[in-house]
């Protein structure tokens, strides 16, 4: 079996998280990826630790499987050459520059499109190649404040709070992912390429979804509500008599099935709780009273009556119970590589199950150039990388 994009050559030109996440994505799905980089090894992922294992970092592994690397000096005529003639060959070129870098370089769109019509090329930046901030460089913290993502994250004594991974970039490579395979299907009736401009700001920004059109309809600044559900009561976190536990009741009838079960029925038939609008108009009084009940039981209680009744829940699990969850290694979502200088390495798994094409891991996430002679070589330009 093959990957389901196993015809398909891209050239990575970015760096850190956006771009790789996209082309691991990619390689994952059976795209040969070939990630390009300056002669000294210039993702800055590479150096971002500690851990280190044998001098390779765990934050570049997380997004550089399946792919292959060359460095190549793009400042050089060589290196310039070396793209075009890539391209030549390639489906998709991907880079995450400043603006206007790739230009400069001489390997804007519109040359590169003349060598290949079919190119299909993705630039990701901070906040897009137009507009009055195209120029600003764009980072995943910066993003998340200016987007208002920060602003409805925490509560009222933490403050604007980011979250716990850059999520701004994950959400930009996956929009970028989704753009470029767009670009592939309509490539197939056109049998033209086209560029596609993704940048975080806007990126983040879609990623308000309902608390940004609950702005848009009400015209009210929305606040952080913590654990709480801007547009759904109960929908929060518990604390219990060990614990906290998550309870996530999304409509009227899962409400009078967690009532039941708490032996608060009359909750349930109350006007100020019986449907959604009304829970949500009445949060305080409501959360109170169920507080008061759930704080008299274990979390484990708790959860095993919810999932019996069909209640959606869950517990807070740290990151040691993550990895140990059954229901997670049941799906394959830890694997083991070996690495030739890292030795045996550990990562998050794919979550894309295909059934014809499933993902495979082929390659380990490469160090610097390890790929010049197969890649560069064939070619026959010179490169003193090799």
């Amino acid at each position: 079996m093959t990957g389901a994009l196993d015809t398909i050559r891209v050239l990575d030109l970015s760096r850190v998280l956006a771009g790789p996440y996209c082309t691991m994505i990619l390689g994952d799905l059976g795209a040969e990826v070939i990630k390009v980089e300056s002669p000294s090894g210039s993702d800055e992922t590479r150096k971002w630790g500690p851990p280190f294992e044998n001098g390779v970092s765990a934050y570049y592994l997380s997004a550089n499987r399946n792919k292959k690397a060359i460095t190549v000096d793009l400042k050089s005529e060589d290196g310039v050459e070396i793209i075009k003639q890539l391209i030549r060959e390639s489906d998709v070129l991907i880079n995450n520059f400043k603006t206007g870098t790739m230009e400069r370089f001489g390997l804007g769109y519109d040359t590169l499109a003349e060598i290949n019509p079919r190119l299909v090329y993705c630039s990701i930046t901070g906040f897009g190649e137009t507009g009055p901030d195209r120029n600003a460089p764009g980072y995943d913290f910066i993003i998340q404040a200016m987007s208002g993502l920060m602003s409805i994250t925490g509560n009222k004594e933490s403050g604007p709070q980011k979250t716990g991974v850059a999520i701004t970039d994950v959400l930009t490579g996956l929009y970028a992912c989704i753009g470029i395979q767009g670009a592939l299907l309509e490539r197939v009736q056109s049998g033209k390429g086209q560029k596609l401009d993704i940048a975080l700001y806007d990126t983040a920004v879609s990623a308000l979804v309902n608390i940004g059109s609950n702005y848009l309809m009400s015209g009210k600044i929305p606040t952080a509500l913590g654990n709480e559900h801007a547009n759904i009561v109960p929908y929060q976190t518990f604390q219990t008599l060990d614990g906290e536990i998550v309870i996530a009741v999304g409509n009227d009838n899962q409400f009078t099935s967690l009532c039941n079960i708490m032996d608060v029925q009359q909750l349930a038939n109350d006007e100020r709780f019986k449907t959604n609008p009304k829970r949500v108009e009445n949060r305080k009084e409501l959360i109170s009273l169920l507080q008061a009940v759930f704080s008299t039981k274990m979390s484990a209680h708790w959860h095993e009556l919810c999932r019996e009744n069909n209640i959606p829940c869950g517990p807070i699990q740290n990151l040691e119970q993550v990895v140990n969850d059954p229901q997670l290694i049941s799906r394959n979502m830890f694997i083991e590589h070996e690495h030739p200088t890292a030795g045996k390495i550990k990562m998050i798994g794919s979550p894309l199950k295909l059934s014809r094409t499933p993902v495979k891991m082929r390659h380990h996430p490469p160090n610097p150039g390890e790929h010049n002679v197969e890649i560069i070589g064939r070619l026959g330009i010179p490169n003193t990388n090799i």
